[in-house]
């Protein structure tokens, strides 16, 4: 199927791994050109150049910490400078935190609470003139099944992917008007290094090992029982970003082996 993606410019937070490098290598092989930013800079930039010669698309790679207005006003500056804008916002950066509710200082909230909602506000405020200026464009934002169905170990990712999900909505209804549509993902095990080093962590020193860990995690939790590839999710994300996902908007939606225990 043609997607109808070549040419596009697509801007991804968190772009040097996991679920952001998936993403940004298949909207390159549709022919997308690509601005990937992470704080691994040297990582991302070297990301960037291989998926440049492999897939004969333009990639720019930069070291941003998402957390930190004058950093993603760089990275938008030098999406500006590069492509003239950008047709696609995929909006990824994120990591689980590990608290409870009485023991968390303001400053960890503040942390989560900038780095997984404010740098969506702050790069859709950014990049969405230039995408009506261009016609229109997608934006999507990487939540989390925890936005509805909590685990007890994260509460500050419970709450800011939560909120992430009502300001996708509330972002749908205001940029639809200008062709511009915008939608939530909410994975469940999506196999990632954040797994893959909490289970080593959780079962050092008990003749465990982490596969088997993260094996008892999906048969616990996904009637599928087991965790997706980074690739199996990037697919969906390569769909809502196509014009054949044209009537999506303003919508979440579950990629989660069946692991939601209600309906929505």
């Amino acid at each position: 199927m043609d997607l109808e993606l070549k040419g596009k410019v697509a801007a991804i937070t968190g772009g040097s791994e996991g679920i952001g490098l998936a993403v940004a290598e298949a909207l390159a092989r549709e022919g997308v050109h690509i601005a990937l930013c992470a704080r691994n800079g040297e990582r991302t930039a070297a990301e960037a150049e291989r998926i440049a010669r492999q897939y004969g698309v333009t990639a720019l790679g930069m070291h941003v910490d998402v957390t930190k207005p004058e950093d993603i006003a760089d990275f938008v500056s030098q999406i500006e400078n590069t492509f003239g804008g950008a047709d696609i916002l995929i909006n990824n950066a994120g990591t689980g935190t590990n608290e409870t509710i009485l023991d968390a200082p303001d400053d960890r909230w503040q942390y989560y609470w900038d780095l997984h909602v404010m740098a969506a506000v702050r790069l859709s405020r950014s990049l969405a003139p230039m995408m009506k200026q261009r016609g229109g464009g997608v934006i999507l934002n990487n939540a989390s099944i925890c936005a509805t169905q909590p685990m007890g170990h994260e509460p500050i990712y419970n709450t800011t992917k939560a909120a992430l999900v009502m300001f996708s909505k509330c972002l749908a209804n205001e940029l639809i008007p200008f062709n511009i549509r915008v939608n939530a993902i909410n994975p469940g095990l999506i196999m990632t290094a954040g797994w893959t080093v909490h289970a080593e962590k959780i079962t050092e020193g008990t003749g465990r090992t982490a596969m088997d860990f993260l094996s008892d995690v999906a048969k616990e939790h996904a009637p599928i029982a087991r965790f997706a590839t980074a690739e199996e999710l990037a697919n969906f994300f390569i769909f809502l970003c196509s014009p054949k996902a044209s009537y999506c908007v303003g919508s979440s939606y579950y990629v989660d082996g069946g692991w939601l225990k209600v309906v929505t």
